[in-house]
């Protein structure tokens, strides 16, 4: 167990990261952050924007400098970016700060769920399945070494889901409450 007041919420594009990490914070009483939401507001600008004047490189300095501020702060869920996990040092710091619940997702899930998505920069390919099958192949170790808890993916709705992350959660979560 690693006792903490935050929770961060981790996984592959199209897992739930947002819409179930915003019940997730409701339930537990804390704030939620979305990082990707949080690079646009302080950005001023949306991701894809960003992929394209600054590349991925660009895009993720701007998010380890982000994932670094809000995971300082006390009493927040934070919904991390797909692709946080690739730098070192934030996984490290996600593990030093809060608590680590990895949503997972097969491929065919991802395809499902991101069907009419066309928002996001890395998912611009002819061959969808095929990119998400090689980020999955890279990130999956990185999800692993990351979380404290893995909830594999199910065919279902965000409240049962959630539901479901709050019956693991509440075993296994041992959350400290600000003094």
């Amino acid at each position: 167990m690693n006792p903490s007041r935050n929770l961060f919420v981790i996984g592959p594009t199209g897992a739930g990261k947002t819409s179930v990490g915003r019940r997730l914070a409701a339930h537990y009483g804390l704030a939620f952050l979305d990082l990707d939401q949080e690079i646009e507001r302080h950005c001023g600008v949306p991701v894809a924007t960003i992929f394209e004047i600054e590349g991925e490189a660009g895009f993720r300095q701007r998010e380890s400098a982000l994932l670094d501020e809000c995971s300082r702060r006390e009493g927040v869920l934070l919904a991390t970016g797909a692709g946080a996990v690739l730098d070192a040092a934030n996984r490290r710091r996600l593990a030093e700060r809060g608590y680590v619940l990895w949503l997972d997702a097969t491929v065919e899930q991802q395809l499902e769920r991101l069907a009419r998505d066309h928002k996001r920069p890395l998912l611009a390919v002819a061959d969808r399945r095929g990119r998400l099958e090689a980020m999955a192949a890279r990130r999956g170790p990185l999800y692993r070494e990351a979380a404290d808890l893995a909830v594999a993916g199910a065919h279902e709705d965000v409240a049962a889901a959630c539901a479901r992350c709050i019956a693991l959660l509440d075993q296994h979560w041992k959350r400290q409450h600000a003094a």
